[in-house]
């Protein structure tokens, strides 16, 4: 008989646009049915939750075969800008919360945030320099041990 998920724990690597909003989507899905969420935000998902960069993310076009478009053709100068663009709009459109507004909602619903301790030394950051909706910052041992029942799954973005 499968148990049913109780907690989703989602690490985030990487702030790229479409990844920081699926992962965001995610844990929002999650408490939206119940499930207990959190994200732990690790090396370049560092800069979904940093002040100054939080609402200045992109969508990548150089490497991602979702985008339909040749590697070459995305590495020219702008593209990354439109494309960017182009999935705000889209975003818009369905009422998606900019980043900063999103992280808000996540927090107030729940979620809990955390920042990963050796990625934060590593880009010599300091609390201040992030989301005062952050929950702390750990250790990935710390994080690891969050898993606390049976039920809880984690997923890496």
């Amino acid at each position: 008989m499968a148990t049913k998920v109780k907690k989703m724990l989602f690490i985030l690597s990487k702030a790229t646009l479409d990844n920081v909003y699926a992962a965001f989507i995610m844990a929002n899905g999650a408490r939206m049915e119940g499930i207990d969420a959190e994200i732990f935000f690790t090396f370049f998902g560092l800069e979904a939750i940093q002040k100054k960069k939080l609402e200045h993310l992109h969508v990548a076009t150089v490497g991602n075969p979702a985008m339909h478009i040749p590697t070459m053709l995305g590495g020219l100068p702008g593209m990354e800008a439109v494309a960017t663009k182009m999935m705000k709009n889209e975003m818009e459109k369905l009422d998606m919360p900019p980043v900063g507004e999103f992280l808000e909602i996540l927090s107030d619903s729940g979620v809990n945030l955390w920042a990963c301790k050796l990625a934060v030394e590593m880009f010599h950051l300091e609390k201040k320099d992030l989301i005062d909706e952050l929950d702390g910052i750990l250790t990935i041992g710390d994080f690891y041990n969050r898993v606390e029942e049976e039920g809880t799954h984690m997923l890496f973005i």
